[in-house]
């Protein structure tokens, strides 16, 4: 069921919020020059005010080399919280989105921006002190930015009527 992103947009945002505290990432498809198929999580992604985002590109290699031939993704983000779900199950209905589905387009990769930076910083802030998060999280300053197209909620029968 498609979803207006004009109107919708914030509690969109609000999804991915909550998508992001129980998954830590989410999943971008794309499409490789065969025809190809492949998921990518990536755990940096932000979504702007203006039906934009941005995620940082470290890892995230067949992405780079896909947007080279076919700029579309299509990115998933799942409330994976047990307590939403046990919820949702004794009321027979979510109060919110369990899963949303947005449809864009790459754009360019750049130098992130000192906001765009600090949001990330705010992100990891409790891994900070972890070995693996040097790790993983030093040396990114490169974004690639997207520009969303299309929304989708998951339709979940009876569950989701109400959304």
């Amino acid at each position: 069921m498609n979803i207006n992103l004009k109107e919708n947009w914030q509690k969109i945002r609000m999804h991915f919020s909550k998508s992001f505290a129980v998954n830590m990432h989410v999943s971008i498809a794309s499409v490789d020059k065969d025809n190809q198929p492949t998921v990518t999580p990536i755990g940096s992604l932000f979504l702007n005010d203006n039906q934009t985002g941005f995620y940082f590109e470290k890892f995230a290699s067949k992405l780079n080399v896909n947007s080279k031939t076919n700029k579309k993704i299509c990115i998933l983000a799942v409330n994976s919280s047990k307590l939403f779900w046990l919820k949702s199950l004794f009321k027979m209905s979510f109060s919110n989105y369990p899963a949303v589905k947005l449809y864009g387009e790459l754009g360019i990769k750049r130098e992130a921006t000192e906001k765009e930076f600090r949001a990330f910083q705010r992100r990891i802030r409790q891994t900070k002190r972890l070995k693996g998060s040097q790790y993983l999280w030093q040396d990114m300053s490169m974004v690639r930015e997207i520009t969303f197209t299309k929304g989708e909620k998951i339709n979940l029968g009876k569950m989701t009527k109400e959304l």
